[in-house]
């Protein structure tokens, strides 16, 4: 099949403890119910080449592109705080793909199959699962979120059983890479010195080109991904995305937002939502992230701590230097974003007060968190119920608007490019899902479209600029496992 494929799969030359070899498992029937082809013209494929039966047959995994070299990744993960040996149980990495550009992109198949770490499971992954993987992950790119892609999904002609038969799916998934904190937690726990030497020298020439010449490699690697899950935290946080299970095996290094199972938007603003059926705790809630992600760092750092300094009070000690960077990254990183979402374009020292407040009055009026602020308007006109608390807040909101420079207008646009006007409302979701489950795909491609321009109102279906309707069942997401 001549689709334009270019691998080069550096990953594969890493020495075994990384990865084993092993094959997809071919499936009865294979056919492709979605194909991304943005995705494909941006990798420079060829969209027509990759929508026939033979395309299908390599992206369920029954044949290989050329050049491709199939593994299954090793890596451990803290999960729900309590590490874990992992690894891919149903993933394969096909190879890398280089882009005309020389960008370099894994190519990844989920549910392909039973792994050497599959742990008695059958490796494979249910439809609806894998749908929701393409369609919040693709809303995630549109917003303008780091993100893992999906280039296809198809069906296999076979059932998976799960609570009961579901029919089966494989999805085709882009990553910039998929090194986890848990690939270097799965090497820290055999206390492979080496192995992680290695693996921090590839992961920094392949994300952080220009750290890999510092004189502190490891401590160079801690700082780079501390500084990019401070900015993704507050990029979720912007848009109201709740990951829902941030393990450590799902932190991806590159800064990727990555594994979409049980994640969710939330509506009506709640520091403490919770979607996923198995968070029972809260642990993953909306505001517990930016917490995690630095109780995350930590378990990185640790992995690390050896090749930070051979004296471990000092590599202790410089660990713990970058890490209380954290806090402080992410805060302002949250703050950029915010003001951007209020209009703002200076800097005051009251604006953080000023965004605390609105989030407290939504909190307790139970807003809905995207329609509010896609509504707050600038000319001074209040959009929302008459309110004392939100009355005041608005005038000093407007006031703050009146002490800066650039006129309402440009704030207004500014407001727009920043809060989305449309995103994967859950219930929207579930019913989309719902429908393919039923093979009726229109309602997902119809969702798909909207989310394709998610901060253009004209032209989208009424019901999805608005929050769901009252009594609106809340949504509980699944790992699809």
């Amino acid at each position: 099949m001549r689709a334009g494929w270019r691998f080069d799969n550096s990953y594969a030359r890493l020495p075994n403890p990384f990865f084993s070899r092993v094959n997809p498992s071919p499936v009865a029937q294979p056919r492709l119910v979605m194909f991304n082809e943005p995705l494909a013209r941006s990798l420079g494929l060829d969209p027509e080449a990759l929508r026939g039966p033979d395309a299908a047959a390599m992206f369920a995994g029954n044949t290989l592109p050329p050049c491709a070299e199939p593994i299954a990744q090793a890596y451990a993960g803290h999960q729900y705080g309590h590490l874990t040996r992992l690894g891919d149980g149903r993933a394969i990495l096909l190879g890398e793909h280089r882009t005309p550009t020389g960008e370099r992109f894994d190519i990844q198949l989920k549910g392909s199959g039973p792994t050497p770490y599959s742990r008695r499971g059958d490796g494979r992954a249910a439809l609806g699962p894998m749908l929701r993987e393409y369609l919040i992950s693709e809303a995630m790119h549109a917003l303008g979120i780091p993100t893992t892609r999906s280039l296809a999904v198809v069906v296999t002609g076979e059932p998976v059983f799960r609570e009961q038969p579901l029919p089966g799916s494989v999805l085709t998934r882009v990553a910039a890479s998929h090194i986890r904190v848990g690939t270097f937690e799965y090497f820290a726990a055999l206390g492979d010195t080496e192995a992680l030497r290695v693996l921090t020298g590839y992961t920094l020439e392949r994300h952080y080109p220009d750290r890999a010449q510092a004189g502190n490699p490891a401590l160079a690697l801690l700082e780079g991904v501390m500084e990019r899950q401070a900015s993704l935290i507050a990029q979720w946080m912007r848009v109201g995305f709740v990951h829902g299970v941030m393990n450590t095996d799902n932190m991806a290094l590159s800064g990727e937002t990555i594994d979409y199972g049980p994640c969710a938007f939330i509506d009506a603003y709640d520091p403490a939502a919770v979607f996923s059926s198995i968070d029972y705790h809260g642990r993953y809630a909306f505001g517990q992230q930016p917490g995690i992600a630095a109780w995350n760092l930590a378990r990185f750092a640790e992995a690390l701590l050896h090749l930070v300094d051979p004296t471990p009070e000092t590599a202790v000690a410089k660990a713990t230097e970058v890490l209380e960077k954290f806090q402080d990254r992410f805060r302002a990183n949250w703050l950029e974003v915010t003001r951007a979402k209020l209009g703002l374009f200076t800097s005051e020292p009251d604006d953080e007060l000023l965004a605390e407040e609105l989030l407290r009055w939504m909190h307790q009026a139970k807003a809905d968190y995207t329609e509010t602020f896609r509504k707050l308007n600038p000319d001074g006109k209040l959009p929302l119920k008459d309110d004392t608390v939100f009355n005041a807040w608005h005038a000093r909101w407007t006031a703050r608007l009146a002490r800066q420079p650039q006129p309402r207008a440009e704030a207004a646009r500014l407001m727009n490019a920043t809060n989305p006007a449309v995103i994967p409302r859950n219930h929207e979701v579930e019913a989309a899902l719902a429908a393919a489950g039923r093979n009726d795909l229109a309602p997902l491609e119809r969702l798909l479209s909207a989310l394709s321009r998610p901060y253009d109102e004209a032209g989208q279906p009424a019901e999805l600029l608005n929050p769901p309707p009252p009594g609106t069942p809340i949504c509980r997401t699944f790992c699809g496992t």
